[in-house]
């Protein structure tokens, strides 16, 4: 091997990437220059264990020095985090969106309680399925009811369900969410028998960040807490946030030498300036991605890409969902050989029939840009290579992302 191979890897990644590709992943997005600076910068070499000096004393002050710099960069971020999310507490150390949920599924329960979620079926992040967190943790669980039809929660059936129950954990939130969730009625029932609510907002905490989509926290949620980098356009990793002192001490308990060591501050310090960002360019980015996704889905649409849901807007969120049967009907393909198809011309999607709207929102483009990608999509759909026309539809974005 090249002792230059991964310099190459990361130039030719950048080049294909960065330049050359259209991405509809909802899953992925953007970061800023100067976040991705960070990444790169002396915090990364830096191995220290975190302060939380209001729970750990002095021992955890003494046991690293030459931190007093990450120290007031952790901080920092959470207070940014604070007045970006309008909570109370805030804590910026779980590595991912899926470690902040262990960390709140085990500062919310112990071994042999219940739990409930939105089954994968419909959605729901696999990690919540018996199989896999709840079997780890020793922990019942069960799927809430959910109406495909409009695909969302049956916050009513929900409700009865956890009357029924008595969980002592219920989590809101999807992989695939396009809607936000009555949350009334299940945070009545949660209340009724002593079960907390908590909100995975991993896909749409761009959203929340910039006031839009769901308000979790003020609509009764325990914890919020999600990945930093789908809508929301920073690092991986995860945040967690709350307005109740209880929980913040119950997860802080549950971090050093539980399900976090030692805390990456490279990327806290990255999350940390893409929150100063998100205080000056959310509202106005969260708003225009729910337009592009109600508009590309018109426009694909209209064009015999068979997005679901035109009759309920197609989607409030970055996300839009396409019809896998459909498809198969009018291109003869799987959804995944259509997502081969697709990267055949540079246009990135996902193999589950997802498209998302954030990064292409991130770079710059509104309604008027959507047409021109959606005609891009029915001819790679065809079996055309479009690259040139996908690249010449990228350049006319610059690549510092600022949101304008």
């Amino acid at each position: 091997m090249k002792s230059t191979y991964f310099l190459d890897a990361m130039r030719s990644q950048e080049k294909w990437r960065m330049e050359e590709c259209i991405n509809l992943m909802p899953s992925e997005n953007q970061t800023s220059p100067q976040a991705r600076a960070l990444l790169s910068a002396d915090f990364v070499n830096r191995y220290t264990l975190p302060i939380n000096a209001e729970y750990a004393g002095d021992y955890m002050e003494n046991s690293y020095r030459g931190t007093k710099i990450t120290t007031d960069v952790e901080l920092k971020a959470e207070e940014v985090a604070k007045e970006v999310f309008k909570s109370k507490y805030a804590c910026v150390q779980p590595l991912s969106g899926h470690i902040a949920a262990m960390i709140a599924i085990v500062s919310t329960t112990k071994r042999g309680d219940r739990m409930c979620a939105i089954s994968e079926q419909f959605g729901g992040y696999d990690g919540y399925g018996p199989k896999y967190i709840p079997d780890i943790l020793g922990l019942e669980s069960s799927m809430l009811p959910f109406d495909p039809e409009v695909w969302n929660l049956d916050s009513e059936a929900a409700a009865a369900q956890i009357l029924k129950e008595r969980p002592k954990l219920v989590i809101l939130g999807a992989s695939l969410i396009l809607f936000p969730y009555d949350m009334g009625p299940v945070k009545e029932a949660c209340e009724k028998v002593g079960s907390t609510l908590v909100y995975d907002g991993s896909h749409v905490m761009g959203f929340i960040a910039g006031g839009e989509f769901q308000k979790p926290l003020k609509s009764g949620a325990d914890i919020l807490y999600g990945s930093t980098h789908k809508s929301f356009p920073g690092p991986q990793g995860g945040i967690m946030l709350t307005d109740s002192k209880e929980m913040d001490a119950a997860i802080r308990k549950n971090l050093t030498w539980r399900v976090v060591d030692n805390v990456h501050w490279n990327r806290v310090a990255s999350l940390g300036q893409v929150l100063l960002e998100m205080q000056k360019f959310g509202p106005a980015y969260a708003k225009q991605i729910a337009k592009n996704s109600k508009r590309l889905g018109k426009e694909l649409k209209e064009r015999g890409i068979p997005v679901m849901f035109e009759d309920l807007g197609f989607s409030d969120s970055h996300q839009l969902l396409m019809d896998r049967k459909e498809l198969r009907a009018i291109y003869g393909l799987s959804i995944n050989d259509f997502a081969v198809r697709m990267e055949k011309s540079n246009l990135i999607i996902d193999a589950v029939g997802r498209l998302g709207t954030c990064e292409i929102t991130r770079m710059g483009m509104k309604e008027k840009h959507l047409g021109e990608l959606a005609d891009l999509f029915v001819e790679a759909a065809k079996g055309k290579i479009v690259k040139k026309r996908v690249k010449a539809l990228r350049d006319q974005f610059d690549m510092d992302f600022r949101f304008r």
